[in-house]
């Protein structure tokens, strides 16, 4: 390692990168360790080895080939965290086909926009969670798919839909269960015929990300992407074939998918889901029941775990490592996981969906000091350096903007070569976006954000986007949204509005509105109707102004965070 003081950093490591694709590794795991826990879905009472996941996952990929999806075809799967996710998202590998991942917490208008942007070409899906109705949306959508359907369709693309069993009547549509019994001898051999034709650098996985410009953004992975970051983010906690770790994260992001399922692949170790979404009790009860030697979360999660009474009583005395990530980690907090939750090789991770994710994590050796003050050290066999206004690599210490190279850069945003190439430089640099600092030592420091992206609980929210939705509504003349500190979710957004005049909707009205077409988490905590926003000379809207008129009247303070 040569001494400079610029702000460039690589990961060096003894173990090289892996090229194979994800069949192959989930092939490799159940013949090396057939017998060895893969999944565990509590909340389903399913138990899989690695020879019963290979067996369940071999029958899908078979169903989804016989019923007409092609190599190269996108099948997206709009579910919480469940064993046919799993079984999907190494079903669609295995068969050559592009897993698209469909947020939970979609409204209708982000789903169309979702399946039509990548002409997905079938869906996996449960019928509800909570409040969303993901049957009935999609009856919406593609009423062609159902029994007596109408040939009207929003979904042109869509010529499948595959619900996931629950019990009660399909509404015509094919059950998941009965996808794996579709097969026939062609299909099984049309899998075995593909298999050596599959490529390492073959796209597999599309996640949405939001951009500045509103419409989300298809950010496509390979296997090698995925599959070597999950494998070095699992070598930065020590993973082995004889750990368990709890994901209480959502499957649909690269924590749960990438992380938490290809980590586990990767090293034979055993994935454990203790509810279809996050229950902070359930999670406790799982750690302690299952003996649980790893926990992942976003800091709202163990916040909320950290402050119910069955932490008392909760046996923690498995638990070593974890990783948190998705937001900021409160210093207090982060200590309290260390102490009372018994996770002293506990690790920071910091990334992006497109650099597949991770770029940063501290090891389980980092001092507790670094963890709590940087995201750790570059990854293995990745590249990172800090720029300033005007690309030049700042020196050690000082702020710019981070960049990222290696292997986890994605492919690109599927069908958008300008977003792509705004994006990622001629010389492959990914630009994060993120302002970082670099110390002597090769930590980072995550110091602020140069695009306008709000983090809610591990959620990224754009500003752009929600405007956009405001916009729609008749009485809405303008809109700046922009994000305040909260102690549960570290940030969330608000948003001012300036009514059209002689309007008669109220802030209340619009906001209902608004909570029918884009999902959840996205909805502003504070909507506030004024006459005019703050302006420079120039006439661009002042967000920090917004900002800090909005903590005043609220009450609010800066957070304190890692």
């Amino acid at each position: 390692m040569s001494e400079t003081n610029l702000s460039y950093v690589s990961g060096a490591s003894q173990a090289p990168l892996l090229y194979q694709t994800i069949d192959q590794a989930l092939c490799f795991a159940a013949r090396v360790t057939p017998a060895n826990e893969a999944l565990v879905s509590v909340h389903q009472n399913i138990r899989l080895t690695y020879a019963e996941l290979n067996v369940r996952v071999n029958a899908i990929a078979s169903g989804l080939m016989a019923i007409g999806i092609e190599p190269g075809e996108r099948v997206g799967i709009w579910a919480t965290n469940c064993a046919e996710w799993m079984i999907t998202q190494y079903a669609t590998a295995r068969a050559g086909f592009i897993l698209v991942n469909i947020n939970p917490a979609y409204r209708i208008a982000e789903v169309e926009y979702a399946l039509n942007k990548v002409d997905c070409a079938a869906i996996i899906l449960e019928r509800q969670f909570k409040t969303s109705h993901y049957l009935d949306i999609l009856k919406q959508l593609s009423p062609n798919l159902f029994a007596g359907g109408k040939d009207e369709t929003r979904t042109p693309s869509l010529r499948h839909a595959i619900l996931i069993d629950d019990g009660k009547d399909s509404g015509g549509l094919l059950l998941f269960s009965e996808l794996a019994t579709v097969g026939t001898p062609k299909s099984d051999q049309n899998l075995i015929d593909i298999a050596p034709t599959l490529q390492p650098e073959d796209p597999i996985n599309i996640q949405f990300t939001s951009g500045t410009t509103g419409a989300p953004k298809g950010a496509t992975l390979t296997h090698h992407n995925i599959l070597n970051n999950g494998f070095f983010v699992g070598r930065g906690i020590k993973l082995t074939n004889q750990d368990r770790i709890c994901v209480p994260v959502p499957l649909y992001h690269c924590f749960g998918m990438v992380m938490g399922n290809l980590a586990a692949l990767t090293h034979g170790a055993t994935i454990i889901y203790p509810s279809a979404g996050f229950d902070p009790k359930e999670t406790l009860r799982v750690i302690e029941d299952e003996k649980c030697t790893a926990l992942y979360g976003v800091p709202t999660m163990f916040i909320a775990m950290l402050a119910l009474d069955e932490m008392n009583t909760t046996n923690f005395s498995s638990l070593r490592t974890g990783i948190m990530a998705g937001s900021p980690c409160p210093v207090e907090v982060m200590k309290r996981v260390v102490s009372d939750m018994q996770m002293p090789d506990v690790t920071i991770a910091y990334g992006m969906t497109e650099t597949s994710p991770v770029s940063f994590q501290s090891g389980v050796h980092t001092s507790l000091e670094k963890r709590v003050s940087t995201v750790g050290t570059v990854l293995p066999h990745l590249e990172a350096k800090i720029i300033n206004e005007d690309g030049r690599v700042v020196a050690r210490g000082v702020q710019g903007e981070l960049c990222t190279r290696g292997y986890s850069v994605m492919q690109g945003y599927w069908g958008d070569d300008d977003a792509t190439f705004a994006s990622i430089d001629r010389r492959k640099w990914m630009h994060t976006g993120d302002l970082a600092v670099i110390d002597d030592e090769g930590y980072a420091n995550i110091t602020g954000r140069a695009k306008e992206v709000i983090i809610r609980g591990g959620e990224n929210i754009y500003p752009k986007e929600i405007e956009d939705h405001f916009m729609r509504h008749s009485a809405v003349q303008d809109v700046q949204v922009f994000g305040v500190p909260d102690n549960k979710f570290g940030e969330v957004s608000c948003a001012w509005l300036i009514l059209k005049p002689g309007e008669k909707a109220s802030v209340e009205d619009i906001s209902t509105w608004l909570r029918a077409q884009i999902s959840h988490y996205k909805i502003p905590k504070c909507v506030k109707a004024v006459d005019e926003f703050p302006m420079t000379v120039t006439g661009k809207a002042q967000k920090f102004l917004m900002r800090k008129s909005m903590m005043k009247e609220l009450g609010l303070k800066e957070i304190k965070t890692a």
